[in-house]
């Protein structure tokens, strides 16, 4: 099976190229070279780049339209820790995943993924929403959004 680029793919595409079981958004790419460091591995900022684009894309398909008609949140990313488990080498084709695994009222948990044929890292990140005013005061997640995050892609709820 083909590798779609850039591009949500199908759970059956992420159990065929290897990810262990398939995660709510998952998007594949090719290392290019200027994501190399002197020794030809990947460079960690640029596993942030990927993750963060994933993330962004999760944000946009998932998050922001349980908002509607209402305004937008702001997003801040809260913190983050990242976990570098295997090199990527020049040309590797990878699969970046994102996939919330807890929330409270008005931030949740993501845990993400790289894979090119086994896991290569991880990064679980806490994300806060907030209100689009500016005002830095939260901004509670809408009930539907708790609700596909518990159904769709099997977070708890933390208190």
């Amino acid at each position: 099976m083909d590798l779609r680029y850039l591009t949500p793919l199908t759970p059956e595409e992420q159990l065929a190229h290897g990810l262990a079981t398939p995660q709510p958004l998952a998007m594949a790419d090719r290392v290019r070279f200027s994501e190399l460091d002197n020794q030809n591995h990947v460079n960690n900022k640029a596993y942030m780049d990927w993750f963060e684009r994933v993330r962004i894309e999760h944000l946009d398909r998932v998050i922001v339209p349980h908002y509607a008609p209402g305004p937008a949140p702001r997003v801040a990313l809260h913190s983050a820790n990242i976990r570098y488990r295997k090199e990527m080498l020049a040309g590797e084709p990878y699969i970046a995943t994102a996939g919330v695994v807890a929330f409270r009222s008005s931030s949740f948990t993501l845990e993400q993924q790289v894979w090119s044929n086994d896991l290569r890292a991880t990064l679980n990140a806490v994300m806060v929403m907030l209100r689009p005013d500016g005002s830095g005061a939260r901004y509670p997640l809408p009930e539907t959004l708790r609700e596909y995050f518990e159904t769709q892609e099997g977070a708890r709820r933390d208190a």
